[in-house]
Parts: structure tokens; C-alpha cells; sequence
């Protein structure tokens, strides 16, 4: 009796397909192979492969932050210089 099969569809961004799919080409696996493999460790290890966390609260404000940015096409600062400022200025508190 043969292994029965099923197909599994995933809708993403282009881009990243893309990318991906260059990635994985060059470390000798397909996109499916790519699945196929992490759907094998999934079941193997009773356990996703990747550690995933609820984010803490500072790094919950720090995706609040970068939302805001994105939907008022605004940055935090205005140049590298005055990043770099404020991050000094941090580290030495």
C-alpha cells in the first residue's frame, strides 16, 4: 500500500518567497523539500524548531514604536549620528 499524499498551500509575500527560495537553492533544497523538512522535525520533536516567545513589554513598546513610524512615514531620529547619540547617552546611565 503506497504513502498517501496531501498538498499543502501557504500564501506569502513575493519578496520573501523569493529570497528564500535563492537561500535554500544554494544550500541544495527546494522550497517543498524546505517544508517537508520542517514539518519531519516538527513531528520528530514534538516541538517547533524555532524558539517563539511572547515579546516582554519593552520590546512590545519598541514594535509599537516602529508601527507608528511606518504609519506616519516618520523616524525616530533624524540622522545616524543623533541615533548613535542617544544610544551612548544610554549606555552610560
Amino acid at each position: 500500500m503506497g504513502t498517501q499524499r496531501s498538498t499543502l498551500r501557504v500564501r506569502m509575500d513575493t519578496d520573501l518567497k523569493q529570497k528564500a527560495t535563492e537561500t535554500l537553492a544554494a544550500i541544495g533544497l527546494s522550497a517543498s523539500g524546505a517544508v517537508r523538512l520542517l514539518f519531519h522535525s516538527i513531528a520528530a520533536d514534538q516541538s517547533f524548531p524555532l524558539e517563539l516567545k511572547v515579546p516582554n513589554a519593552q520590546t512590545r513598546r519598541a514594535m509599537a514604536e516602529v508601527d507608528e513610524m511606518v504609519k506616519t512615514r516618520k523616524a525616530r531620529f533624524s540622522s545616524a549620528d543623533e541615533m548613535f547619540a542617544e544610544l551612548e547617552e544610554a549606555d552610560g546611565q
